[in-house]
């Protein structure tokens, strides 16, 4: 809790000063140190500020000044340290740790520095870690036990500076300014210092507890290169480590530095200023001495830095400094020296401090820095005259991708088979145990029938994501946006767009979250839109079904056709939204094209197995649920032969096959029946009420049924097409069913034209829900949701309509 809550008469013990560098030294001064016992004594009439007793004296705070400091009641101190003195260990629970010995952490770095590889390294989490900008783009929490502290970990999004440029900088920037952590770890790339110092000058203008991570230590020391990183951690203030986040080397030393740094134990830590031109310290100082004079600017970040963001014209700042009394003249004395400093330079405010800053970053590595050999970058360059290359570069990309597809096709089938046995073994047992009943239909074509039809799919699924990993791993996926982008910019897109589409290719979820790289509000929007037409992993299983048992002899070239049909649906409503909804965009392409890097096996195993444990998830959750529905659905109302009206049998035994007939009354009132129930169920009613739109494409009313199950999740649509045609967990039964004339009407559910047309609004038609959701969450408005919905479906239909009738010129 913090100290403005303690209520007047109950006393605390300090646990920790949040504020940074001035006020946190005038507090300290006043015996507001950690460990010591506070108490109210009571509120001023209008209950700010509040008086409180220490060391024998009275002092007064105001609320927002006790608001920056952390205590915990005095009971519950004292009950810590009995458990400690009892039970003393290493890896205590949080109930047993007192809140002085609680360290909150944020991972702060350059985007592909290697931030996410940490923190899943010390939190033991499992999050995505990729060799391209734009990995993470939310906070990630993980905790770790460590030496008696609880260290809480946030792995805050990658930026480059702390400027509102971006949505990832906003983030970083609000984050430190309302959150506070303990510490931070500034993540760097060892081998490319001068870069990602920049972003670090920055923290040590904030003035907040900071250790510097030298990650990739291992690159630097393979060139050859030599960095007296303590003499450098001493010029600026900042401890710094070496780490190698991949192999965990280095990263126990980092977090005792940590430990030390929370402390106020490690001797290199003491506050700098990073020098800037004579003309623009003086800017700064009397912009900062405005500000100390206004005694409600909270002590949140320091003087000098809200300064210096003011004289840069910061958005961000100027909206935060907003609500000051002040504010008014503090703008205007940022206008007078801004037009001063850029009628002597010739050059804004924003070059001129960013040259200062790179200036004293090269002034601080000429001291402690000697460059080796770059092998890396020379077999980067090698790489590139490649996959970069006008001539190569298009058909190399083309042929992973048919190699991805061909890939998720053929060598999965095997795997796939072996599933496919254990399902319909453990089906079997089920079967010839249980007693019959309603309870027995529900497990076996409901349950199993709908997840085990799905599972079976896996090893597709798997295959897929191997392939993305690896080129997002490896820093192809970089360079595929790079060659991307002028293509990207004719559709009205953004380079950068690119990379979320590729991700959409696995999940559309997360891709439509990753638009947050793009800096461009009205690319980022229309990149969201078309994401959906990316075919995401959950199609695959749909995929394999038809193709499997209509094209089995072309089933890559199939896959590559759909994907590339996707993206051609993206590629003109791209150009439409551009052209009638939003202007042009005139956003410049600045991307970093890190180093080629070869994929770790335990990495590309990890992302594997975590998308793994979402489909299984998905499997025992969602998907179960809605195969349960279905069967639900498709089971109610039961009837008997008695309610069968005669002149349905008599037209449905009309239209049978001499065949069928011939097998004896028995069976084909029992066929009668069946008929009967599934047209007249509740799934039954649903799904001939969309007969006459989907006629057209000859699609049945359970195709139209599986296609609307679709909006849970579309690995639905082939669990609900098991529920309807065989009430089997069989996928290789089901797919002969498909194609397998019905003994009541004597047509198949499928023809090859059908399954074409069945494939391309698969493809087309509206997102699942939870794309849905992250439609409006990212665009901020229902109205994309909507649009999405709509849209999507129309174009899906004549797409549909269009393929079934081309198509059925040749078959």
């Amino acid at each position: 809790m913090r100290l403005s809550e303690l209520q007047p008469g109950e006393t605390g013990v300090i646990t920790k000063i949040l504020g940074h560098g001035a006020f946190r030294k005038r507090v300290m001064e006043m015996g507001f140190v950690k460990g010591r016992e506070v108490k109210t004594i009571l509120n001023a009439p209008l209950q700010d500020p509040v008086k409180y007793s220490l060391l024998d004296y009275e002092v007064s705070l105001r609320r927002a000044e006790a608001n920056l400091i952390e205590i915990s009641p005095l009971d519950e101190w004292r009950r810590h340290d009995e458990i400690e003195e009892q039970a003393p260990r290493e890896d205590s629970d949080s109930s047993s740790i007192r809140k002085d010995r609680i360290i909150n952490i944020a991972l702060i770095g350059n985007p592909n520095c290697g931030k996410t590889s940490l923190f899943n390294m010390v939190s033991g989490a499992h999050e995505r870690v990729g060799n391209y900008a734009g990995v993470t783009v939310g906070a990630k929490e993980g905790v770790l036990h460590y030496k008696g502290y609880r260290l809480n970990i946030v792995d805050l999004p990658g930026t480059y500076s702390l400027s509102a440029y971006s949505p990832e900088e906003l983030y970083v920037m609000r984050y430190l300014r309302e959150e506070m952590p303990d510490v931070i770890i500034n993540t760097v790339v060892a081998s490319n210092l001068e870069r990602n110092l920049y972003l670090t000058t920055e923290l040590i203008d904030m003035n907040r507890s900071m250790v510097i991570c030298l990650n990739m230590y291992d690159e630097l020391e393979k060139s050859h290169a030599t960095l007296d990183h303590e003499h450098l951690g001493k010029m600026l203030g900042v401890p710094m480590v070496p780490t190698i986040a991949s192999t965990g080397w280095g990263v126990n030393k980092l977090l005792d530095t940590v430990i030390q740094v929370y402390e106020m134990k490690n001797p290199d830590t003491r506050h700098i200023h990073v020098q800037l031109r004579p003309d623009i310290e003086q800017a700064i100082t009397a912009i900062n001495g405005a500000m100390k004079a206004d005694p409600k600017l909270t002590p949140r970040f320091s003087p000098r830095y809200l300064a210096i963001k003011l004289l840069e014209g910061d958005p961000e700042m100027e909206r935060m400094l907003s609500d000051f009394d002040n504010y008014h003249e503090w703008i205007a004395l940022r206008d007078k020296w801004s037009e001063k400093i850029e009628k002597d330079t010739g050059e804004d405010v924003v070059s001129v401090i960013s040259s200062e800053k790179y200036g004293f970053i090269q002034g601080a590595l000429a001291e402690t820095y000697n460059p080796g050999r770059h092998n890396e970058e020379k077999t980067t360059k090698i790489i590139d005259a490649f996959v970069t290359n006008k001539l190569f570069g298009f058909p190399i990309f083309l042929l992973i991708m048919w190699l991805m597809f061909w890939a998720t096709f053929q060598i999965g089938s095997y795997p796939m088979e072996w599933i496919e046995s254990l399902v319909s073994w453990i089906s079997t047992i089920i079967g010839r145990w249980m007693p019959e009943g309603p309870f027995k239909d529900l497990l076996l074509d409901g349950v199993i029938g709908g997840v085990g039809g799905v599972i079976v799919f896996l090893p597709n699924i798997l295959i897929l994501y191997a392939f993305i990993s690896f080129m997002e791993d490896s820093g192809y996926m970089a360079r595929v946006a790079f060659i991307m982008d002028k293509l990207m910019h004719k559709m009205g897109l953004h380079g950068k767009s690119f990379i979320p589409l590729v991700m959409g290719f696995g999940c559309n979820v997360p891709a439509i979250m990753s638009t947050r790289i793009i800096e461009s509000t009205s690319s980022r929007i229309i990149t969201v839109l078309i994401n959906p037409f990316m075919s995401c992993s959950a199609r695959i299983p749909i995929y394999v079904l038809l193709v499997g048992a209509f094209f089995p002899q072309h089933g890559a070239w199939i896959f590559v056709g759909l994907y590339l049909l996707g993206i051609l649906a993206a590629v003109l409503t791209s150009r439409l939204l551009r052209k009638f909804w939003f202007k042009e965009d005139e956003t410049p392409f600045v991307m970093e094209l890190p180093p080629y890097r070869i994929p770790t096996a335990k990495a590309t195993v990890r992302n594997m197995w975590t998308k793994a444990e979402q489909y299984l998830k998905k499997m025992g959750g969602l998907i179960l649920v809605a195969s349960i529905i279905i069967w639900a659905l498709s089971y109610f109302p039961r009837y008997d032969a008695a309610q069968v009206p005669e002149t349905f049998r008599t037209e449905a035994v009309a239209d049978m096959p001499a065949a069928t007939v011939a097998e004896g009354q028995e069976a084909v009132d029992n066929l009668v029946l069946n008929e009967y129930q599934q047209q007249h169920s509740i799934l039954g009613y649903i799904g001939r009420a969309l007969d006459p739109v989907m006629e057209p494409m000859r699609f049945g009313w359970q195709v139209s049924c599986s296609l609307l199950a679709g909006c849970a999740a579309k690995e639905v649509v082939v669990s609900t097409l098991g529920v309807l045609y065989v009430g089997d967990d069989d996928a290789e039964l089901l797919s002969e069913r498909l194609k397998t004339p019905s003994k009541i009407t004597g047509e198949a559910p499928f023809t090859h034209a059908s399954a074409l047309a069945f494939l391309v609004f698969v493809l087309l038609y509206f997102p699942c829900i939870a794309s849905i959701t992250a439609i409006i969450r990212e665009t901020g408005s229902w109205k994309y949701g909507a649009f999405s919905i709509v849209y999507n479906t129309a174009l899906a239909w004549i797409a549909s309509f269009m393929t079934f009738h081309i198509a059925s010129l040749f078959y």
